[in-house]
């Protein structure tokens, strides 16, 4: 009764709400990360919304009320970025590293023509809403200050110390580990210290080093609005972030009320049927069953080193399961037989397939998501920022297990499979979860489209704004308080030894006299 009556609500909305001219800014070069809004946006464009699309995957055919502005330059030296990930670097070579690379997307949206020539002269366009990967990428925010329209971020891994910022929200470092980390809600007191340590490194970084690049960009580019709204006051004050992420997927965690999960927004809740020869492989498969292996869209198996590309064929070949395989060469020298191998594969679709038994993956957050909701264990093989966090949790979960893929030798390998395929209580535990995560009055999308709405039809929602926005750093986390009970505290330490040494000394005087009076 309850989802017919949200069912109903839905539809009646769009006709009280006036369609609104919305800016989308998804620029990153990750394939990923545009897969997860673009349903989302598409739906806002479905109801009536003029949505114009900053991205790097524009669609190949027209959407009606959806227009692209393509941002190619993104892609320049991306695959070197990608493998230079694996190189060796301290913490604060990485933090710099990857805080240069969002300056350098940040800076190839604000230079390409078509922004340049119809968004960035004032006057020449308007908006009611922007919409923006929230992804330390400031100076692009300033489209908000230029539109002078309300500002929702979208963060397809969740939020970090980042992303809190936004809105005001609080992740005690106790309990809530950086999403590089590799750490989960169980922290040991060594790893709570590694934690505070690595989190106050990023923000140092990000603040000293980064920050007054983006502070550049703004005032170059958004010359009239950085004269009227700082860029520390515009990242300070999104009204809504929606979140990649869902309490079942992860730990909970507290949130402020402007902080609205949809993870697996872009999960299809009808798979669509398999290509005709996809299903004949997998039917074929008897009951030994399907395992499915991708790397996701950044890490290409093709550039696997050959010691590893050959271990992992040796194993699969010596498996009585199937195995789908997502290559990114047309032939796969040594490809054995119960291998099936394709540039592209309909994860989401396949995962639904109940002939698949197990996801081999590199543990992105779509991917792990899209594993809970078709309840399906992983075995992950993590590459960098948050995949290692993402396996770590699958693996306290207990619906699967992780492995180094550069130190795994062929042994373990099959062993973890085995472990995985036979062992019941991991697929179990899988299916549980989903039917936590699938436990939600509204699918994902469509409360990611109701709270967008909520925003619109009230102006921005500045009432659910926290008022910790408001405050500086020192009066934010009780500084000022601190400080100043310690100095009081102290004072009054001081005054007492002060008068005590005071009292001392005149009693020390006065023996002294009793004592000349006697001789």
């Amino acid at each position: 009764m309850l989802a017919l009556q949200l069912g109903v609500l839905l539809l009646i909305l769009p006709a009280c709400l006036q369609a609104a001219r919305i800016l989308a800014v998804f620029p990153f070069p990750g394939p990923s990360q545009y897969i997860n809004v673009v349903p989302y946006l598409k739906e806002l464009a479905s109801r009536g919304h003029q949505v114009t699309s900053i991205n790097a995957f524009p669609q190949k055919k027209p959407v009606n009320n959806f227009r692209d502005i393509p941002i190619p330059e993104v892609f320049e030296n991306y695959n070197d970025i990608i493998n230079e990930l694996n190189d060796p670097m301290n913490l604060w070579q990485e933090n710099n590293f990857v805080n240069k690379f969002f300056v350098d997307v940040t800076r190839s949206v604000l230079t390409n023509k078509e922004v340049t020539e119809t968004l960035l002269p004032p006057g020449k366009d308007h908006f009611d809403l922007i919409i923006v990967e929230a992804l330390r990428s400031d100076a692009y925010y300033g489209f908000a200050a230029h539109f002078n329209a309300p500002i929702i971020g979208i963060s397809t891994f969740g939020t970090d110390w980042n992303i809190d910022e936004l809105v005001g929200n609080v992740s005690p470092l106790s309990y809530i580990p950086l999403v590089t980390a590799g750490l989960t809600d169980r922290m040991t007191f060594g790893e709570r210290v590694t934690n505070f340590i690595d989190t106050t490194i990023a923000w140092l970084n990000y603040r000293l080093v980064h920050m007054p690049e983006q502070e550049k960009l703004y005032k170059k580019y958004f010359p009239v609005a950085s004269k009227r709204v700082a860029l520390t006051d515009l990242n300070r004050n999104f009204s809504l972030v929606l979140l990649n992420q869902h309490f079942s997927l992860s730990f909970p965690r507290p949130y402020v009320p402007n902080m609205i999960q949809v993870g697996g927004l872009h999960i299809s809740h009808k798979p669509a049927p398999l290509p005709k020869d996809l299903e004949e492989f997998i039917q074929s498969s008897g009951e030994q069953g399907v395992i499915y292996f991708s790397l996701g869209s950044n890490v290409k198996s093709k550039d696997l080193p050959a010691e590893r590309r050959e271990l992992i064929l040796k194993t699969f070949a010596s498996l009585p399961q199937r195995v789908l395989w997502k290559f990114e060469d047309d032939k796969l020298p040594g490809k054995p037989s119960n291998v099936f191998i394709s540039k592209w594969f309909p994860q989401p679709d396949i995962l639904a397939h109940p002939k698949v038994r197990l996801f081999i993956t590199h543990g992105g957050l779509l991917s792990t998501i899209e594993s809970i909701h078709h309840g399906k264990p992983v075995l992950g093989l993590p590459f960098f920022y948050d995949q290692f966090l993402n396996v770590k949790r699958a693996t306290q979960a207990g619906f699967g297990l992780g492995l180094d893929h550069k130190a795994m030798t062929q042994q373990e390998f099959k062993r973890t499979i085995e472990r995985l395929v036979k062992e019941p209580k991991f697929a179990e535990t899988a299916r549980q979860i989903s039917d936590r995560y699938r436990d939600q009055p509204m699918t994902p999308l469509e409360t990611a489209i109701w709270w967008t709405e909520y925003v619109l039809r009230h102006k921005g929602a500045y009432h659910m704004r926290v008022a910790g926005q408001d405050l500086g750093f020192f009066a934010y986390h009780s500084l000022d308080v601190i400080g100043t009970l310690f100095a009081g505290a102290l004072l009054v330490l001081s005054i007492t030894l002060y008068v005590l040494w005071k009292i001392a000394k005149v009693a020390g005087c006065g023996n002294s006299k009793k004592k000349q009076k006697t001789h």
